[in-house]
């Protein structure tokens, strides 16, 4: 079994670590790099925007970039120019590494795996010596005057050094020339007033000419209009004479004319007259035909707009109608529907409702049963207790009124005169909260209203007695007199109501 595994192993390890390497060395390069493979070959492989295999472990990739780069040229110290004056001068080179295969090789010796930036900082120095060069070459005035070809003479110088690094020069702009003396100030100042001046002599010449121009414009006008003017004088007058003649012409040819046509308007006047006479007959019958026409017409339009109008009113009032009757139909069906609904509503609330009443309904039997029952036992046992009570209370009222049935009249004076004390004492109470009293009048005697104070509690009682005789109807007074013994002998009283056990009459 092991001897035919084998064979199968081998080829499938191989296959395994192909597709490790593949898979672990495939890189791609974008388009403003180089990607450079060095180790098994004698010469590296270039990669520029394209994909490629690195064998891992045997081979090494280094990347170079080849994008456009700024590169800021200064002077950092004046630079003497070839009429020895003084200037600094800024500029500005676009570079970027030359993408031939040569240039790709020789920019590896020196920049590889470098920054844009470091590139530049390399190059800078090397630039800025090319330009100072140039600078040394040249006059102040050519510098100013002519910076394109400035700038052309250093890319030319530039050029064959850059061109050893690898590195192409795309162009180059001179920004900015200044010198410690203010000499280029000065020679715009030069030129500014030279300018000025050949403009003011331009302008002085100028305005010469125009004066002397205009002069002889003048007296060539003057001399044209005084000619004018003589040539119209002298027409004028030959219009005038001509125009008298015409006039005169005129006036006999007016004359003439003015009769023929006074004669000629007279006959034309009468034909006129006879012509408007009978135009204005025929013009008031076309009126009156054009009036009947017209009658008829609005008539007949007005025939039609009644009948139309008839006609659209009878319409509306139809589809009116009909409107009406499906919007009452389908109110009536949605109506229908509403009330069964609530009819299938209202019967099931009533099902349930009858269901709960009559559940309560039990409940409250069974309660007021339970109620009643107790309401039973309690009134039976308040019954008793109160037929109990009134049972004592009327064998009380027996037993009292048969007591007070044996009472006499010497009972009944007993009992007055035991509750004669009892009423003068709480008659005489009043009397004697009484601190201090004052009385006024009443003459010589003092005491009189003395006696007026005290004598009030007999007054009072006799008050009291009256008033119970009315209240209850006994006379108390005569049942003390009638136990006198002028009442007992000489009148013999015998008062009714009063169960002494005798009965009489006064006589």
């Amino acid at each position: 079994m092991i001897e035919f595994i084998m064979p199968l192993i081998v080829p499938g390890i191989i296959v395994i670590a192909v597709l490790i390497v593949i898979t672990c060395g495939y890189v791609k390069a974008p388009p403003d790099q180089a990607y450079i493979i060095s180790g098994l070959k004698k010469e590296g492989k270039i990669l520029i925007g394209r994909a490629g295999i690195r064998i891992p472990f045997f081979e090494r990739m280094d990347r170079l970039y080849l994008g456009q780069m700024t590169v800021d040229i200064k002077t950092e110290q004046s630079v003497p120019t070839n009429d020895f004056i003084n200037v600094n001068v800024d500029a500005v080179a676009k570079v970027r590494i030359s993408p031939t295969a040569d240039g790709i090789k020789l920019a590896s010796k020196n920049f590889l795996n470098k920054q844009a930036n470091d590139i530049t900082k390399d190059l800078q120095d090397s630039l800025q010596g090319n330009m100072r060069e140039i600078i040394g070459t040249l006059s102040l005035k050519e510098i100013n005057t002519d910076r394109d070809s400035f700038s052309d003479q250093v890319m030319s110088k530039a050029s064959k050094d850059m061109d050893k690094l690898g590195i192409e020069i795309l162009s180059c702009n001179i920004q900015n020339v200044t010198d410690e003396n203010g000499l280029i100030k000065d020679l715009g100042a030069d030129n500014t007033s030279k300018i000025k001046k050949d403009a003011a002599i331009a302008k002085a010449q100028a305005d010469r000419d125009i004066a002397i121009a205009q002069a002889e414009a003048d007296k060539a006008s003057n001399d044209a209009r005084v000619m004018a003017q003589t040539e119209i004088a002298q027409k004028n007058n030959e219009l005038a004479i001509r125009k008298a003649e015409l006039q005169k012409e005129s006036d006999t040819k007016k004359a003439e004319a003015d009769a023929a046509y006074e004669i000629q308007r007279q006959e034309q006047e009468k034909t006129i007259q006879t012509a408007t006479v009978n135009a204005q007959i025929a013009k008031a019958e076309r009126e009156a035909e054009l009036r009947k026409q017209e009658v008829a017409i609005k008539q007949q339009a007005l025939e039609a707009e009644i009948n139309k109008k008839a006609d659209a009113d009878r319409y509306a009032v139809e589809q009116k109608a009909a409107a009406e009757l499906a919007k009452r139909q389908r109110e009536a069906e949605a109506k229908k529907y509403e009330l069964e609904m609530e009819a299938e509503a209202m019967r099931a609330r009533a099902e349930k409702e009858a269901e709960a009443t009559k559940a309560k309904a039990s409940a409250d039997r069974y309660a007021a049963e339970q109620e009643a029952a107790g309401i039973q036992a309690r009134g039976a046992a308040e019954a008793a207790a109160i037929q109990a009570k009134l049972l004592a209370e009327a064998e009380g009222m027996e037993k009292k009124a048969e007591a007070y049935a044996k009472y006499n009249n010497a009972a009944v004076i007993e009992m007055m005169v035991n509750i004669m004390p009892q009423m003068a004492a709480e008659i005489a109470r009043p009397l004697s909260s009484i601190d201090k009293v004052n009385i006024y009048g009443g003459g010589s005697d003092s005491a009189g209203g003395v006696s007026q104070v005290s004598g009030s509690a007999a007054t009072v009682m006799q008050q009291v007695f009256d008033t119970m005789s009315e209240a209850t109807g006994v006379d108390f007074r005569e049942i003390l007199k009638a136990q006198t013994y002028d009442a007992k002998v000489t009148r013999n009283v015998n008062l009714t109501g009063i169960p002494d056990g005798e009965k009489g009459k006064e006589s």
